[in-house]
């Protein structure tokens, strides 16, 4: 399990205290820890951020609430005392969550609610479209890059003069895209936040019909062809029975898959119910159990066009379609439902989380910096004369710069005599010394290039990150909720790792005390009188007096499923299941070892062949390893908290306890 998962579940079993220093001169203390005093507003503090600001404690909750404070304090003290929080691994780690807690506050509010609305303005259209793509990497050298642009270019002249968009992309293939040998381009209808950005602002500014000019993006250089632009059809919700394609098909199998499907479908004009054929024989056994039913989905999130084309071609709910294929299989599939694109309000939460993963996220960096630089009087070494502004501190890196920086061997010493002033953030100067570490810390092999270039490049991130990071280190003290939510943070890892190793771990590696422990109360892990059951569903009375007569000469389960189904796979259906008394009632009306009477139920005629019984016994470690370790770690866990209260002295102030409001 995810150890941040595993943090804020444990936050959940210890009431999420965090340990905030709220000491005030008119604060009284309301415990101590072997003599270390424990505020009356630190504990108010965290239990009513738990329990509600507005409840009205009474001294029973109050109390109950009390005990898990107390064995919170005590877990984190151990931690401490056992050097836990001096660990590189603690501290690696709770540099990450500070990092991810950080993300928020270093972006440019403002700049994302813009962000926000335009994605929601843009989700109200859905655009067809097609590409030719060039390929080009983001570092790719001028030169190539010029390369790729022209080539795209004359792609798109071709384009105008009148040749076919999905002719040229499929020739295009082998340049960017290599899907378009089967697609011709065509990326069917997709809204924002789908395609990367740059793209989605082509597409959104094309109109239909017109060809847009290059963009580029970080797989290359694109042309874009709009082909329609609609109203947003909103999502669906449709149930679908499919019968699979597998690579190991021969044609036999095909025409059976083809006989199967087109078998169900006759059923479905019959009238039979689209839920019963989805759960007695889709192949899609996952959607099977929900009768058929899929997820809600929205233009361009299923990932074959066939199945969204045909699901967005049924006109009103409850209509089903033809059997189609797709690569995956046959399908036929039923429209269940149908909503329109939710009210901005009802998505903005969804809307910010997409929006920060995407690169328009950059906009509100970017703003952000500027900020950070009008905020504390970022100014940096340039020269001006006669109107021209030089930067001769920084040019002064480009002779230094040579084709060892692009093997990734370039050394600091390259530019050891550089010590020059470039700029001043917050009153603190950055030179060319810092500059030169930043270099070589930054390297990497690449393709060569103009040291100019080079040099610029990474002098902006330097310059960028620099900012980032003072406002970053500035955090704490700006915004108390930061600072508390990362004492939370810190306090939980602590409680993780302490815990993992008393308790969690412990439980699984101490396999000697793990058996002790089952042998001592292995009748409280119990199997129920079970049955193993091969069940014969069949379609009707005539094919369930042919399977009885197989059963009682012993035929196997793949000759009576060959021979019954020769004339339709419809005809039988055969699943082995280990049933527990009470599980299942036709079961439980036929317990006993043997073939069964016929059982009607559903239209259908079911013959049981119950191959064994089993008595109620004790599981073995093995089958009930789950609950047996679970109830041991909570054993372990029990006694760690006694011993911890027995070599710790707690000393719990109820006057002031009973002023708790």
């Amino acid at each position: 399990m995810n150890k941040l998962i595993k943090t804020i579940s444990l936050f959940s079993a210890s009431m999420a205290f965090s340990a905030l220093s709220i000491a005030q001169t008119a604060d009284p203390v309301i415990m101590t820890v072997d003599g270390k005093a424990v505020t009356k507003s630190e504990f108010e503090s965290v239990y009513k951020k738990n329990n509600g600001k507005d409840m009205t404690a009474d001294k029973k909750s109050v109390k109950d609430y009390l005990d898990l404070f107390i064995n919170f304090k005590l877990k984190v003290k151990e931690a401490e005392e056992q050097g836990l929080d001096t660990l590189k691994s603690f501290k690696d780690e709770l540099a990450g969550y500070r990092k991810q807690l950080a993300a928020p506050y270093l972006t440019d509010k403002n700049v994302n609610e813009g962000l926000l609305t335009e994605a929601y303005e843009r989700m109200k259209t859905e655009i067809r479209a097609s590409h030719i793509l060039v390929k080009c990497a983001e570092d790719a050298l001028p030169k190539d890059t010029l390369l790729a642009y022209n080539k795209v270019l004359e792609y798109r002249k071709r384009v105008l003069k009148g040749e076919d968009f999905a002719k040229l992309a499929r020739e295009s293939a082998n340049d960017g895209d290599p899907s378009a040998k089967d697609n011709a381009g065509d990326l069917g209808y997709f809204t924002a936040l789908q395609m990367v950005y740059p793209f989605e602002n082509a597409a959104y500014s094309t109109k239909v019909g017109e060809v847009s000019m290059p963009v580029r993006t970080r797989f290359g250089y694109h042309i874009i062809k709009v082909q329609d632009k609609r109203s947003n059809q909103g999502e669906l919700l449709v149930a679908h029975i499919m019968v699979r394609f597998n690579k190991e098909f021969k044609l036999q199998d095909s025409v059976n898959a083809q006989k199967k499907i087109t078998e169900i479908y006759e059923k479905l004009k019959k009238g039979e119910k689209f839920e019963e054929l989805a759960s007695q024989y889709s192949e899609d056994k996952q959607s099977a159990a929900q009768g058929g039913k899929l997820n809600w989905f929205g233009a361009g999130k299923m990932p074959v066009i066939e199945f969204e084309k045909a699901a967005y071609g049924l006109k009103k709910n409850d209509d089903y379609s033809e059997p189609f294929t797709t690569k995956y299989g046959w399908h036929i599939v039923k429209r269940l439902d149908k909503k329109d694109l939710a009210p901005f309000d009802g998505m903005k939460a969804e809307l910010k989380q997409k929006v920060s993963k995407d690169s328009r996220s950059q906009a509100g960096k970017t703003a952000l910096i500027s900020r950070i630089k009008k905020e504390n009087n970022y100014t940096e070494t340039r020269v001006v004369k006669k109107k021209i502004s030089s930067f001769p501190s920084l040019e002064e890196f480009y002779p230094l710069i040579d084709s060892s920086y692009f093997k990734g061997k370039w050394t600091a010493e390259r530019a050891s005599k550089l010590n020059k002033e470039l700029f001043v953030l917050a009153g603190k100067k950055y030179t060319q010394a810092d500059f030169t570490k930043y270099l070589e810390s930054h390297q990497t092999r690449r393709s060569v290039y103009d040291a100019k270039y080079i040099v610029d490049q990474q002098y902006q991130n330097f310059v960028d990150e620099t900012c980032v990071a003072y406002e970053e280190s500035t955090l704490e003290g700006k915004y108390p909720e930061f600072k508390n939510l990362l004492q939370e943070y810190r306090d939980g890892i602590l409680l993780f790792d302490l815990t993992d190793r008393k308790v969690w771990s412990k439980a699984v590696k101490d396999t000697t005390g793990l058996k002790e422990f089952y042998e001592k109360y292995k009748n409280n892990y119990l199997w129920d009188e079970r049955a193993d059951v091969t069940t014969y569903k069949c379609a009707d009375e005539k094919i369930a007096k042919e399977v009885r007569k197989m059963l009682v000469k012993k035929k196997s389960e793949k000759d009576i499923l060959d021979a019954i189904n020769k004339n339709s796979q419809l005809n039988l259906s055969v699943e082995t299941v280990m049933y527990l008394k009470g599980e299942n009632k036709m079961i439980d009306e036929n317990w006993k070892e043997g073939i069964s009477n016929d059982v009607k139920q559903d239209g259908k005629i079911y013959i049981l062949l119950v191959n064994k019984l089993l008595p109620k016994s004790p599981k073995t470690l093995n089958e009930a390893k789950g609950i047996v370790t679970a109830d041991y770690q909570n054993y372990l866990e029990k006694e760690w908290l006694i011993a911890l209260k027995n070599n710790h002295k707690v000393v719990v102030k109820d006057e002031v306890l009973n002023t708790i409001k």
